[in-house]
């Protein structure tokens, strides 16, 4: 008994054009999806956040004892920052108040430059991890965050 054996084409409809679902463009179009949501999302919370909040601090500006309290408050902390000046006018706090602001600045900057060397090791050594001088091991990591466009 002889078989038949016959080949059926294959049909499928053509999508070109049309990215599979787990093509990158897919996946890059469903992560800009998922933060135009999360974005809406965001400002939306932020308006229901300071809609409430205003009502809340308008409790408490009507409320006499916490106006009272408050304005005490601010009468302190006035005195305080006049106290605070005094002191910094002194010859030995002044060079302190100096070497503390000279301190936070260079130390800012050490930061920034070590941000950039890690951002710059990690890209030529492929690498997630560096040895400090420490022993200590540490991973590279990223922050990303979205900030508005200046136009």
């Amino acid at each position: 008994m002889d078989e038949q054996v016959t080949e059926a084409e294959e049909t499928t409809t053509p999508t070109v054009g049309l990215p599979n679902d787990n093509s990158p463009a897919m996946v890059i179009l469903n992560l800009e999806n998922l933060i135009r949501t999360h974005l809406t999302s965001i400002d939306t919370m932020e308006d229901e956040l300071k809609k409430h909040s205003d009502m809340l601090n308008d409790i408490f500006e009507n409320d006499p004892t916490y106006k009272e309290h408050a304005e005490k408050s601010k009468e302190a902390s006035r005195v305080k920052t006049n106290t605070k000046l005094q002191i910094l006018k002194q010859p030995q706090a002044a060079e302190l108040d100096s070497k503390v602001k000279t301190f936070k600045s260079e130390l800012g900057d050490t930061k920034a430059a070590l941000a950039d060397y890690v951002r710059e090791y990690a890209r030529l050594s492929g690498l997630t991890e560096i040895t400090g001088d420490d022993g200590e091991i540490r991973e590279i990591v990223y922050t990303a965050k979205l900030v508005k466009k200046a136009s």
